[in-house]
């Protein structure tokens, strides 16, 4: 008979699970080399988030300097206090969707109050030690939406890439496409050449020199172009007055309870996007670098970053993927690498600040189109796709409600679709098969304890979790008791798992048999799930507990001679 293997499981204390890893990279020895290549790194870093944060910025509804105080505070904060030894925070492309949103409806001092709101809440799961309960998200859930968000962000910049005239877009994507074919005969070809040479730019710099930081490059280079030939395109300096030299004072957003209301369900939703995207990217650095980040003080940093943000006039901030895997591959040595970037960023504000006015909407356009298309992972697409129905059902759902409806209403959906596939395969999982006789003693294999004359006891082996959603099947099988069976006989020892739903079934079939004069034994069964039956009274005389199915059948025998 199968033996039952113990576990012990110690829980993990406080300081196990919030000691941010810049202590513990600190606490192994840290010297001139690790701040050399965590300078190194993080230099690189900050010369990829410079284009990205204020193009994701414009997007989002706000100035490009919000971009900027978002990467440089919050991303100081997520690398100083976090769970990840080589997390990048920032603002981020999977935003875009939500903070534009709220900006069209409670304008940025809303947006700036929901972030804030957002960090409370993030620093509330992480303590609640939550962070865990991520990890359940299904992946076709996280491919979805995020192809989803990928669309959405593509078709937001295609008035920047073509230069259209549109002084009010629509937000929803249908709408917004027709809008933006009314407009067509406004294209700019200025605007569209240099966006289509900053994307051709970055695509043939990646593929010649992946050493050189493509979209910077290339958004220089487009900005030298439109000052050279004086190409009459939008910049920053003619559309947001250009970029201050450093950081505003901080001050706590302006709130009242009625504003609170409001913003709350756009908090919500940047809460569970930041937790998603921050531990997705913790994840993908562990599998980069074999490490194992801290969920819980990563959202606990997350949530300390928001609020940071939030208080310098910035947006929402998370964890990025493509920062991160820069930042590992760069050679980063741990958070000190983060903290740097973030630095990088202010001495890039205070120095350089009147150069970023020079820069063409048209090519920061061009630098999300390229994040628009890196978001959608057509590998996993396609192999999503030839997994089953199951999964392609679920990544549908969830591009398609990202799109036409909201993103959180596309998560929820996709983890309740997600769910239901999970249970329906772990119930086919689940299988009783009755037992045919002759059954041997294990101590003594040639001698039967149950042979084909004991046609009055029964013997059933579970296998598998017996759970609400196979509990009804299996207890179809399991009600075939007549009235000429003496005694029937369940074999636990292939259950590692049993809810209430299975439990109140077997409690049913024990009052049957009970009814019917028929011994009930249930055996094989572990202490965890003897607890469970035993708190629906599963315990002698309506049931009888035996540590393994001959111990039973000899129990038997003993009372009937």
């Amino acid at each position: 008979m199968q033996q039952h293997a113990i576990s012990s499981y110690t829980r993990p204390n406080f300081a196990a699970l919030f000691t941010p890893k810049l202590v513990t990279v600190l606490r192994e020895g840290y010297g001139a080399a690790e701040l050399h290549r965590d300078a190194i790194a993080g230099l690189t870093v900050a010369i990829v988030a410079l284009p990205l944060s204020m193009a994701i910025a414009i997007a989002s509804g706000a100035t490009p300097a919000q971009g900027l105080y978002t990467a440089i505070v919050g991303g100081f904060l997520v690398s100083a206090l976090g769970g990840s030894r080589f997390q990048i925070g920032g603002p981020a492309g999977a935003f875009i969707v939500l903070v534009a949103a709220a900006a069209a409806q409670h304008g940025m001092s809303g947006v700036i109050l929901a972030t804030f709101l957002s960090g409370l809440m993030l620093a509330a799961l992480g303590m609640l030690r939550l962070g865990s309960f991520i990890k359940f998200i299904p992946f076709p859930v996280t491919v979805g939406f995020t192809a989803g968000i990928a669309v959405i962000i593509f078709a937001s910049q295609i008035k920047p890439l073509l230069g259209l005239n549109l002084p009010h877009e629509p937000g929803p994507l249908l709408q917004k496409l027709l809008a933006l074919w009314g407009v067509r005969g406004t294209v700019s070809p200025s605007a569209a050449a240099v966006a289509a040479g900053t994307i051709l730019a970055i695509v043939a710099l990646r593929r010649w020199q992946p050493r050189w930081p493509a979209m910077l490059v290339a958004v220089a280079l487009a900005s030298v172009a439109c000052a050279v030939f004086n190409l009459p395109i939008a910049t920053i300096s003619s559309q947001f007055g250009g970029i201050p030299s450093g950081l505003p004072m901080p001050h706590l957003p302006a709130f009242s309870l009625e504003k609170l209301q409001q913003v709350f369900p756009a908090a919500v939703s940047f809460t569970l996007l930041g937790a998603i995207e921050s531990l997705l990217s913790a994840v993908v650095a562990d599998g980069m670098t074999g490490r194992q980040h801290r969920s819980n003080c990563e959202l606990v940093a997350q949530g300390v970053a928001n609020m940071g943000a939030a208080v310098f006039g910035g947006f929402c901030v998370t964890g990025t993927i493509a920062r991160t895997a820069t930042n590992v591959r760069a050679g980063a040595h741990g958070p000190v690498a983060g903290m740097l970037h973030a630095l990088f960023i202010l001495v890039f504000m205070v120095f350089a600040a009147p150069l970023a006015g020079y820069i063409p909407l048209a090519a920061l356009a061009g630098v999300l189109a390229v994040v628009a298309w890196n978001m959608i992972e057509t590998h996993a697409i396609g192999l999503l796709l030839r997994s089953g129905w199951g999964e392609s059902v679920v990544l549908a759902a969830t591009f398609i409600l990202t799109i036409f409806r909201d993103l959180t209403e596309a998560i929820v959906v996709g983890l309740a679709l997600g769910s239901v596939l999970f249970i329906h395969r772990m119930s086919r999982a689940t299988a009783v098969a009755k037992l045919a006789p002759p059954l041997a003693n294990n101590t003594d294999h040639n001698t039967p304890i149950l042979d084909p004359s004991d046609n009055d006891i029964v013997v059933y082996r579970i296998n598998g979790a017996l759970f609400f959603g196979a509990s009804a099947t299996i207890g179809c099988v399991l009600d075939n008791i007549h009235d000429t069976h003496r005694a029937l006989v369940i074999d636990f020892s292939a259950v590692p798992f049993l809810d209430a739903s299975g439990a109140h079934m077997i409690a049913g079939l024990a009052q049957k048999a009970q009814r019917r004069g028929t011994q009930l034994w249930l055996a094989g069964t572990s202490a965890e799930i003897r607890n469970t039956l035993h708190t629906h009274g599963l315990r002698p005389p309506l049931a009888q507990h035996a540590p393994t199915i001959e111990a039973a059948l000899q129990h038997i025998h003993q009372s009937a001679a």
